[in-house]
């Protein structure tokens, strides 16, 4: 008759289950409320318990706003280079490279024709995910290029931007982007052209100080931070404590500054619907 050997008690120990995969759940910084990964990319990537909207990438913008399969991407001959041989703590050739293996893009801007709820529009889309949108020379022109595209075809332009501003390694070039961006933009009006403008957060320095606020309707999503100065520069140079809700979306619709304040979710119908007003 054989003998069972004896098992030792790590012989005995049941296997450990596997982990739960990380990021399936994340805390909003609104609410700070635990949400579900999934349940927020369905919802837009905004907040189902208070709204957050959270930053999102250019393609995800196109793909929100855009028709499917709608969207032809137009100038992506642009490139972006270091004229200026630039040099912080790395160099500017060496960040960018950096940026596009990061963010799989060649510059902070995506642009290009598409339908919206079955209208054609000329689309362009800062990327947060590139140098925080920053506007250098390839965003300036890829957004003058549309500008003019969209008025040599009748079509009405979307400029969806999310900035932290100018782009400093290209310095005064970047500066350039501003005049010729207006410019353009005054040439479409010119020619009875519709521009709306889309703001998100956040939208500032150069961007707002040029083509972001030029637009026949300027929409805002909620609670973004729109501005030139951040408020805490604003704060320490007039040494005053500012307004509640100060620089965001809400506050500047009742000072006027922007034309209404739309929530993701309704932001398709909103420009399809404005579209239809124009007659394009």
């Amino acid at each position: 008759m054989s003998q069972t050997a004896a098992k030792t008690w790590t012989e005995l120990k049941t296997p450990r289950k596997s982990a739960i995969p990380e990021g399936l759940w994340l805390r909003c910084p609104s609410c700070e409320q635990m949400i579900y990964r999934k349940q927020m990319e369905t919802n837009l990537h905004v907040c189902p318990e208070c709204s957050h909207h959270y930053r999102i990438g250019a393609s995800e913008r196109v793909k929100q706003l855009a028709d499917q399969g709608s969207f032809e991407p137009l100038f992506t001959n642009l490139s972006p280079t270091d004229p200026l041989g630039f040099k912080d703590l790395k160099t500017y050739r060496d960040r960018l490279a950096a940026e596009q293996k990061k963010s799989g893009q060649v510059d902070a801007i995506k642009a290009g024709t598409c339908f919206i709820k079955g209208r054609p529009a000329m689309l362009a889309v800062l990327d947060l995910d590139f140098m925080m949108g920053s506007m250098g020379s390839v965003v300036g022109e890829t957004v003058t290029r549309a500008i003019e595209a969209a008025t040599d075809r009748n079509l009405p332009l979307i400029v969806v931007s999310g900035s932290g501003g100018a782009r400093m390694q290209e310095s005064g070039l970047s500066l350039m982007q501003m005049a010729k961006t207006s410019a353009a933009l005054a040439r479409l009006s010119d020619a009875g052209g519709l521009f709306i403008s889309v703001l998100t957060d956040p939208t500032t320095g150069g961007v707002t100080a040029s083509f972001a606020m030029l637009g026949d309707v300027i929409i805002a999503e909620p609670k973004a931070l729109i501005g030139f100065a951040g408020p805490r520069v604003i704060q320490q140079t007039i040494r005053q404590e500012l307004p509640e809700g100060f620089q965001r979306s809400e506050y500047l619709l009742k000072a006027g500054m922007v034309d209404r304040v739309v929530h993701r979710n309704e932001l398709r119908s909103e420009l399809a619907r404005l579209i239809d007003y124009s007659g394009l």
